[in-house]
């Protein structure tokens, strides 16, 4: 077995596609006809979203909506970077929100967070050094 995929379910496949894009250079593999599914580039483990109606459709119980404007999930998404302080910018020019700011923590890796358009809390952060 192998890990995947993540997926968030999103109000507007499209739309965070694009901003995942720009924000982070990120490009999209797909994005279904009917809007309601999509997938990033990302390296070894695929980035999806996926609509709130598909949502509905797959969880017959339903499920937590992400949002934007209330405490982040319990989860993030964590890019690694070389350059922190430009590509943190870049995302947050992009349309993120500034969660935390760049701080080195005492293993000396640079960490920041933003939250995406829909309120997904994203690490940006550079390698550990071993």
């Amino acid at each position: 077995m192998k890990y995947g995929y993540t997926i968030f379910y999103v109000d507007n496949v499209e739309k965070t596609i694009e901003f995942y894009e720009k924000a982070f250079g990120f490009h999209r593999k797909f994005i279904t006809p009917e809007n309601d599914y999509g997938e990033l580039i990302s390296g070894e483990t695929t980035i999806a979203f996926a609509s709130i109606e598909l949502g509905n459709t797959n969880f017959k119980k339903g499920f937590e909506k992400i949002k934007n404007n209330e405490k982040p999930i319990g989860m993030e998404l964590a890019f690694v970077t070389e350059t922190i302080e430009k590509d943190f910018q870049k995302a947050i020019e992009a349309g993120a929100i500034e969660f935390e700011e760049i701080k080195e923590k005492p293993w000396g890796q640079k960490v920041g967070y933003v939250r995406d358009i829909n309120g997904i809390l994203i690490e940006i952060c550079t390698p550990i050094k071993n």
